[in-house]
């Protein structure tokens, strides 16, 4: 008998941020495996800020979701069918399952989750979260022991990672988050040094006068991944040969504010201070994510690495737990439990 599912599909392009008429939720019946393939029951899947960006019809680094289609998401979740070799039946496995119920995958699309693991780890922690904040901290922001690094979106599963592992480095780690209750975790959960309150700052320079305190010998790494009013207060405070790794936009996936009256400021500031602003897409680097497991699991496992996750349930609830986590509503690695 065949196994119905259910989906989260595109209804229409979003006219600025996401509303819930921009999706639907659909039931249909679950393909079968062909040869080479698993059926997997979803039992969890990710919700990431980078989902905004597939949703419009614009040239990007991935290909939109068309109309209809799937929302896209990586997911865990339990093979109850195999066609594949090297899978059973009970196997837990990661993939990209989008926002569904159910998903079939290939075998080379699929990843088993070692025994000990908690599944919903390699969602967050272990999994593209982490590992974009590991890379883009280490290989790009190239850390040394003594300086300053700022980050926003402190307490997502990103921002986290990256104030964690710079602390260890040796750096003095200033968190930006929204809302007090952030603030206090980024200090007493993360171990920041100084965290900023941005929406207790109506503008740039409000908010740069608070960082300017918290980061009184200047900013050497600035981990970027919000954009608006907070790389505007960043950037005056950024020392010689500064170090921008940027890995998100959150604050402009809504519609980018004309900001040209800025552009001669940053682009000054690059030169006059030769930083070094690097834009970077994790799945470009996937050479690396060995290097990136056998850094950090031995870390998580052992308790030297916090995180925390926000788990809403039922996959009928995911177009508004995205909308709420797109302005800020949850304080760890936003997940969707569907079973």
């Amino acid at each position: 008998m065949a196994d119905e599912m259910q989906r989260i599909a595109l209804a229409r392009r979003p006219s600025g941020d996401p509303v819930p008429d921009d999706f639907e939720l659909k039931t249909e019946t679950a393909a079968e495996p062909t040869p080479g393939e698993v059926l997997v029951e979803v039992t969890h899947f990710s919700l990431d800020p980078y989902m905004r960006g597939r949703m419009d019809d614009a040239k990007s680094y991935a290909e939109p979701v068309p109309i209809g289609g799937t929302m896209t998401a990586q997911g865990v979740g339990r093979v109850i069918k195999s066609n594949a070799d090297g899978f059973s039946e009970g196997d837990m496995v990661t993939g990209m399952t989008g926002w569904a119920s159910h998903a079939v995958m290939t075998a080379e699309g699929a990843t088993r989750i070692p025994e000990g693991v908690p599944p919903t780890a390699v969602l967050g922690v272990l999994g593209m979260p982490g590992f974009t904040g590991w890379y883009g901290l280490n290989d790009l922001g190239r850390p040394k022991s003594g300086e300053t690094l700022v980050v926003a979106a402190a307490t997502g599963p990103v921002g986290s990672m990256v104030g964690q592992l710079a602390k260890a480095h040796g750096l003095r780690t200033v968190a930006i988050a929204g809302g007090a209750e952030k603030c206090k975790m980024a200090e007493e959960l993360y171990g920041f040094d100084a965290a900023i309150d941005h929406r207790a700052h109506d503008d740039a320079s409000s908010l740069r006068k608070a960082l300017a305190e918290a980061a009184p010998d200047g900013i050497d790494i600035y981990f970027e991944n919000v954009g608006g009013k907070v790389l505007e207060a960043v950037i005056p405070l950024m020392n010689t040969f500064g170090r921008i790794p940027v890995c998100g936009m959150v604050a402009w996936y809504g519609g980018v504010e004309d900001a040209s009256d800025r552009l001669p400021m940053l682009w000054r500031s690059v030169l006059v201070k030769r930083m070094a602003v690097t834009g970077f897409i994790i799945a470009d680097h996937w050479d690396r994510f060995g290097d990136f497991q056998k850094d950090v699991a031995p870390r998580v496992m052992n308790d030297e690495i916090a995180w925390r996750e926000d788990i809403a349930e039922g996959l009928e609830n995911a177009p508004q737990t995205f909308i709420e986590m797109l302005k800020g509503g949850n304080t760890g690695k936003q997940i969707m439990k569907v079973i």
